[in-house]
C-alpha cells in the first residue's frame, strides 16, 4: 500500500520537451495544467497525501518525476537519465528526498537508467535495457537492490520507449500486457490483460491502493481492467502523450 506521492508541476517550458511523437503536435500548457491538478486529485482519492513541487523551467521535462528516481520500501535511488537535457533534474529531485530518507543511492556514469524502465512485483524488479537505460545502469540498481534484500532481472526491449510503456503490475499477479510483451516467456507466471493494439497507450496504467488509474479514452482497456473488480479512475493525459509521457511518469508514489 503507498501513502504518499511526490508530483511536480509542469513548467511552462513543457512544450519544449523531448518526444518521439511529433506527429501528435505541441503540448497545450495550459491543459497541461489542468490535466496535471486533475492528476493529483486522483491520487488523492487513492488515498495519497500528495507534495506538489513547483514548476522547474531550467528542465522541460521535469515533471515527469518517476524517471529521475526509484523508491523503494527500505531506500530512495537517485537514477541517472539516459537523456543528457535531463540529468541536472536529478539535484531538484535529490534536495526533496533528503527530507523523507535517510538511504539515499546514486547511480554513476556511465550507467544510465530511468525509473519509467522498473517495474517493481513485490521485492522483485523488472528492468528494460532502453535507449535510455544501459546495461551500466541496470547492473548497478541491481547491486544496490540486492544491498537491501531485493533482487533484480533485465528485460530486453525491442519496440517500446520505457518499460513501462507496455507493462504495468497491478498487484494480485496481475500484469497488464500489450505488444512486445503479450508472448514473452518472462512474464508467462503471471495472469495478463492484454490490451489491444490500438489502445496500447492504456497499458500504462497505475495500481494505488486498489484503486487502477487508467488514462481516459480507452473503453476496452478499462473495461477489461473494472472486470477484474478494480476501482477505476480514468484521467486525461493527452497533452503529457504528446511527450511519450504516462500515467506512472508523472508521480513517485511510496
Amino acid at each position: 500500500m503507498f501513502s504518499k506521492a511526490i508530483v511536480r508541476i509542469p513548467g511552462k517550458s513543457l512544450i519544449n520537451g523531448l518526444t518521439d511523437s511529433e506527429y501528435l503536435g505541441v503540448p497545450d500548457y495550459s491543459r497541461a495544467i489542468i490535466q496535471h491538478q486533475v492528476y493529483i486529485e486522483a491520487l488523492k482519492m487513492c488515498g495519497l497525501q500528495v507534495s506538489v513541487l513547483e514548476p522547474c523551467e531550467e528542465y522541460p521535462d521535469s515533471t515527469f518525476v518517476e524517471d529521475v528516481a526509484l523508491i523503494t520500501p527500505k531506500c530512495a535511488i537517485i537514477t541517472r537519465p539516459g537523456a543528457q537535457s535531463r540529468r541536472g533534474e536529478v539535484e531538484q529531485i535529490e534536495s526533496v528526498l533528503k527530507s523523507e530518507f535517510n538511504n539515499i543511492e546514486r547511480i554513476k556514469a556511465p550507467g544510465t537508467i530511468e525509473a519509467g524502465d522498473i517495474m517493481m512485483v513485490g521485492s522483485h524488479y523488472y528492468i528494460g535495457l532502453s535507449d535510455r537505460t544501459n546495461t551500466q545502469g541496470a547492473e548497478q540498481i541491481i547491486t544496490i537492490l540486492n544491498k537491501y534484500g531485493y533482487t533484480g532481472s533485465t528485460v530486453d526491449l525491442n519496440d517500446v520507449f520505457h518499460l513501462k510503456t507496455g507493462l504495468s503490475y497491478l498487484e494480485n499477479n496481475i500484469l497488464v500486457v500489450c505488444g512486445e510483451f503479450k508472448n514473452n516467456l518472462v512474464f508467462s507466471s503471471y495472469e495478463h490483460v492484454e490490451i489491444p493494439d490500438k489502445e496500447s497507450y492504456a497499458a500504462n496504467c497505475i495500481w494505488v491502493n486498489d484503486f487502477v488509474i487508467v488514462p481516459l479514452g480507452y473503453p476496452l482497456s478499462k473495461d477489461k481492467i473494472s472486470n477484474l473488480g478494480y476501482k477505476v479512475i480514468e484521467v486525461d493525459v493527452s497533452e503529457f502523450k504528446k511527450l511519450d509521457g504516462g500515467l506512472s511518469c508523472l508521480s513517485l508514489r511510496y
